[in-house]
């Protein structure tokens, strides 16, 4: 009978024991567990150096392309289809203080040959708009940046609804996201679908475009997040929420690599976002 009581005591005491050692190493095993949730549910954090060009998009390949630096933009300016491939710019809080008036003065691109050049002129009695890609509105915080946001490098012919509507609209919405954001990448130009283009202009046959594209990147607190966007040239009036890709779906639509300065894995996680709700204007 003493022998049952001391194997019953000696079972309790490895019971004890046992519960112990399942305590102690729950602690660290919930606190590995907490930290792998949090650090799949927060976006991938960036360190970017001084000087990096978030915006510019990787070189073309097959395409002409003629590298133009403005004082408020980037264009990769294409002689044959006499378009800009893309346009790029940072748009920060400071470039929305409106020193300038608009000019409306459209201006052939002086850096290329007086008979290359497309002038307003090619667009009369089209029914185009001069549609800028980097728009004017962003450009009113210095007079150069102002008036070479006016050369027609910058410029595509655009539906003018679209044009004075939806684009619009998404303009504005960046320098809404600006102020929230503090600084956003921005990329636009047109998209050329695989048809025969329609030209306008006598002199200079100037393609117009099936649609245009955005691409936004914000790197907020360190925390980057985008979103694309796809407009058809045509006339419309519909939600933003209608517009939006993700930058990947852009990626393949263009054959433009955007956002290539990114670390690979950030490139590949922002890149497949495509959530209009993570850009609201509250």
């Amino acid at each position: 009978m003493a022998r049952k009581k001391k194997k019953q005591s000696q079972g309790v005491y490895y019971l004890i024991l046992f519960i112990c050692a399942v305590c102690l190493a729950y602690e660290p095993v919930a606190k590995i567990l907490s930290d792998a949730r949090q650090k799949s549910s927060t976006p991938a954090k960036i360190e970017l150096t001084a000087g990096t060009r978030l915006e510019i998009p990787a070189k073309l390949k097959n395409v002409s392309e003629q590298i133009l630096q403005r004082k408020g933009y980037t264009v990769s300016y294409n002689k044959d289809l006499k378009i800009p491939n893309w346009v790029a710019w940072e748009l920060t809080p400071e470039k929305l203080v409106e020193r300038e008036s608009r000019t409306d003065k459209f201006l052939p691109d002086p850096d290329l040959p007086e008979n290359q050049a497309v002038t307003t002129d090619d667009y009369k009695r089209s029914g185009m708009d001069r549609g800028h890609m980097c728009p004017a509105g962003d450009n009113r915080w210095h007079w150069k940046a102002m008036q070479e946001s006016f050369y027609m490098t910058n410029i595509c012919p655009q539906n003018h609804n679209l044009n004075r509507g939806d684009w619009k609209e998404l303009e504005d919405a960046c320098r809404l996201w600006t102020k929230k954001e503090g600084k956003l990448y921005i990329v636009c130009g047109p998209v050329l679908y695989r048809q025969k283009h329609r030209t306008i202009g006598r002199k200079h046959k100037v393609t117009v475009p099936e649609a245009f594209f955005k691409v936004i990147l914000s790197t907020r607190n360190g925390h980057p997040k985008a979103i694309g966007f796809i407009f058809k040239n045509l006339s419309g009036n519909h939600p933003l929420k209608n517009y939006v890709n993700s930058v990947d779906e852009v990626e393949r639509i263009t054959g433009i690599d955007f956002f290539p300065a990114l670390p690979d894995d950030v490139e590949k996680k922002v890149e497949a976002m495509q959530d209009l709700n993570l850009w609201s204007f509250r």
